[in-house]
């Protein structure tokens, strides 16, 4: 267990963001508010911070206009002598979104910083300042690190409801003072439409907050922007992002369902078919609304290694952008599998670089759990698992690739986390049950939703010998926020034993499950 203060290791931002008076949330639910356009620049979107480093985090914002982002950074939240950084003009072409580097930061340390937006034709004009806090990652291992993971927000038309409280998860995980949040993908539901009501199975309602953009499947640029602002009309998940650092990841749902490059759409909702159309739009988008290191690089890229000290290094998979097309997934070879041959190569160069205690994965779809796409009537494969307990075939090759280096490259301390399924497990994966044996045991842990639907188990395919060690899922489909079974995960890594403790936890807070690994093993 943590030897680490708890919960005051973190000077945990209090009372409410300066902007939230800039963005009520509206009494009748039909529309988002619009910003007062009178006055000087205003960013009722609130500010976030993203992969944040030893010395180095990214700080984003939205303006309601044309405006320079100036961001401040103090030690103390008076702000005596602070540091200036100059950052991007924001403008339409961003959607008025931008990101500003700091670097030079001390390690270890709580940074308070807070956001200006200018006048781009009078610098003097500035808007009221939005403050935030974030720590940065400890060059010291006797510190110890606290994360938490989740993913799955806004899904199956289960939204924003004043009524329940809103995505009230945001606050029970703030409550524990993490060093930063991983959320797993499908940070928005592009696919899903929000509804301003729905009848649940008691007869109550599930009221929504509801936009123009959320009234339909996202085709245009405007309307993947307009999933991600939406999220941002809750008030929970505003105080998280100005408290606690994301490392953000994409699945699916940030384009459409199940989808996979090259895809052509039968779905009559949509008039735009072509998949690797409505892709670029929403790369374009999510690359707008969240501060991610790799995305502004020529590649454009997801995947990236989030190194957090001598603890930690976080390994952020893209499974969705390099992957072959989803079939049966039984083929004897797959050269490109579920991460392309280029990520894999990445992959396994990095984490044989690595010199963290600890290598966490963090992985969009899970390994051995099987997840079905039978949007077009085919008996085709979402992830990497078809079923067939035997031999490796399809995308599992290339992980039994991966697993096998790992093996042989006596890498230590790799742990997978991922969300994806809509419920909480823990698998514990073995060689002697496995039909692949070259590799060590690992560990795989699966949480969310944050606000969505929940659903029954999938079931476990036996090639890389997975035994459900833990699982907690509803026995129907589609069970609202209102019905339980919403759930994140908490990893504790201890400084002085280098133990790290995985928690899964339901969306109060409360620990369903409790796993202590050891440091220094193969696998793990």
């Amino acid at each position: 267990m943590s030897h680490r203060p708890f919960p005051g290791r973190r000077s945990v931002l209090r009372g409410s963001l300066a902007a939230s008076a800039a963005l009520t949330l509206p009494t009748a639910l039909g529309s988002a508010p619009a910003f007062a356009l009178s006055g000087r620049p205003r960013a009722g979107w609130g500010v976030q911070t993203g992969d944040v480093t030893c010395d180095s985090g990214l700080v984003w914002v939205r303006s309601d206009r044309p405006a320079r982002m100036i961001v401040e950074t103090s030690a103390t939240d008076s702000f005596r002598k602070p540091r200036r950084w100059h950052g991007p003009l924001l403008g339409a072409d961003t959607d008025f979104t931008g990101t500003t580097r700091l670097r030079g930061l001390p390690s270890g340390e709580q940074i308070h910083y807070r956001v200006l937006l200018a006048d781009p034709d009078d610098p003097r004009r500035t808007g009221e300042p939005v403050t935030g806090t974030f720590r940065t990652a400890s060059a010291r291992r006797r510190d110890g690190v606290r994360f938490v993971w989740s993913g799955d927000l806004a899904g199956q038309g289960w939204g924003i409801n004043p009524d329940f409280g809103g995505y009230r998860i945001y606050d029970a995980m703030a409550a524990l003072d993490p060093d930063f949040f991983i959320c797993s993908g499908d940070n928005i539901y592009a696919d899903g439409p929000i509804s301003a009501s729905v009848t649940l199975p008691d007869g109550s309602t599930w009221r929504n907050i509801t936009t123009e953009e959320k009234s339909k499947v996202a085709e245009t640029l405007a309307e993947f922007r307009g999933n991600f602002r939406y999220n941002l009309l809750d008030d929970n998940l505003k105080r998280f992002n100005a408290q606690v650092p994301s490392i953000i990841q994409w699945d699916d749902h940030e384009v459409t369902n199940n989808w996979y490059p090259g895809e052509i759409l039968g779905d009559a909702r949509y008039t735009e078919k072509n998949v690797d159309v409505l892709a670029a739009r929403a790369r374009q988008a999510f690359s707008e609304y969240f501060p991610i290191s790799t995305l502004r690089r020529p590649d454009g890229r997801v995947h990236r290694v989030v190194n957090h000290g001598p603890l930690l290094d976080v390994f952020v998979l893209d499974m969705r952008t390099y992957r072959n097309a989803n079939s049966t997934d039984d083929q004897p070879t797959d050269a490109q599998g579920i991460l392309g041959a280029e990520q894999l190569a990445w992959l396994k160069r990095e984490l044989a670089r690595s010199r963290a205690v600890w290598k966490v994965i963090a992985s969009d779809m899970p390994l051995g759990l099987v997840v079905p796409d039978t949007g077009d009537g085919k008996p085709n494969v979402e992830a990497v698992a078809q079923g067939d307990p035997g031999a490796p075939l399809g995308r599992e090759l290339q992980i039994a690739e991966l697993l096998r280096f790992i093996k042989h490259r006596r890498i230590t301390g790799t742990v997978w986390l991922t969300a994806d399924v809509h419920y909480t497990s823990a698998q514990h994966y073995q060689p002697s049950r496995a039909a692949f044996t070259d590799f060590e045991p690992f560990w795989e842990f699966v949480s969310g939703p944050l606000n969505a639907g929940a659903f029954p188990a999938n079931t476990l395919d036996n090639t890389f010998g997975p035994e459900r060690v833990f699982i907690k899922a509803p026995t129907t489909a589609n069970v609202s926020p209102a019905g339980g079974y919403q759930f994140f995960g908490e990893v504790d890594i201890d400084g002085d034993s280098g133990e790290l403790t995985v928690r899964l936890r339901e969306s109060d807070g409360t620990v369903l499950f409790t796993q202590v690994l050891q440091p220094g093993r193969v696998g793990q």
